[in-house]
């Protein structure tokens, strides 16, 4: 859950309306307002755009446009930020991943920064959104030594990796475990019953295609014996993805490492110095092989 979304559900000026239309559908037809949960789920919040004056290629695949930025050569490592974000909130990662000799690629998902909207229309998003976008800009940029990711973006890089992508060594920052215990939060903020809540994983399962399990990033890793290494990095005081879903995305990793940070949140951790060493060391930490 995006600190981002959470904003939207306080301010919105039809949160009344939108309350008493719930919590009708509750008593009446939790089918028709698991449809509008869902739909106020999948609104992307407005976010700004990469600085001006980055490098910016844009990529067409099958009528959907994406966005990234690309900086120095060498073995890529790619970048990708969170819900409601965008590829510029990765900007303390580019100098020292290439002054490290690699080539930075940072990518906008459909729906986000400057890339065009994504297959569930304009202004709504899911997680499939992140990963067709990674994958577009491995297919432009080449095979990655390895991957960096946010929170969300984190999520759908390790859900990719347990697909079969390729992503090379995995520095996931802050990622969610599985969108249920999101939900979970998003039916709470916005008084979502119980009825309606039931439905809303079925109505999201035929709206992506894909089964909700898939997502569940602890039950899938702790099925492997063998994945990518991963370095996990998560903030005790995280309050938008709580840090006791860091431990258990750690420990159902086979070999993954965890680093927590303090004082950071769910947003600074991404300009932290600090931060920004482990994981460039991290990536850095085996040879890269230049193709």
């Amino acid at each position: 859950m995006s600190e981002q979304k959470s904003t939207i559900v306080r301010t919105d000026g039809w949160t009344w309306l939108r309350g008493a239309a719930l919590a009708a559908a509750e008593r009446e037809a939790p089918r028709l307002g698991a449809r509008l949960a869902v739909r106020m789920w999948m609104t992307i919040p407005p976010a700004a755009k990469a600085a001006a004056g980055e490098p910016r290629t844009v990529l067409t695949e099958g009528g959907k446009r994406f966005v990234a930025s690309s900086w120095g050569t060498g073995p890529v490592v790619y970048l990708l930020h969170g819900w409601g974000g965008h590829r510029g909130q990765f900007g303390a990662f580019v100098d020292p991943l290439v002054a490290t000799g690699f080539q930075v690629v940072a990518v906008d998902a459909l729906g986000h920064g400057e890339s065009g909207p994504g297959r569930y229309g304009r202004g709504r998003g899911l997680m499939p959104d992140f990963i067709v976008a990674l994958e577009a800009a491995v297919r432009r940029f080449g095979a990655p030594h390895g991957v960096i990711a946010h929170s969300l973006g984190a999520s759908a890089a390790a859900v990719a990796t347990l697909d079969g992508f390729p992503s090379g060594r995995l520095v996931l920052i802050a990622p969610i475990s599985s969108p249920m215990p999101t939900l979970d939060i998003f039916a709470k903020w916005l008084g979502i019953g119980p009825r309606v809540r039931a439905e809303m994983p079925r109505r999201i399962e035929r709206i992506a295609r894909i089964p909700m399990a898939r997502l569940d990033i602890v039950s899938r890793a702790a099925e492997r014996e063998e994945l990518p290494p991963a370095l996990i990095i998560h903030d005790t005081g995280d309050r938008t993805v709580p840090f006791d879903t860091g431990v258990l995305v750690t420990a159902a990793w086979p070999g993954a490492r965890l680093e927590r940070t303090q004082g950071l949140g769910h947003l600074r951790i991404l300009a932290d110095p600090s931060v920004v060493e482990r994981a460039v060391g991290f990536i850095a930490a085996v040879p890269a092989i230049t193709p």
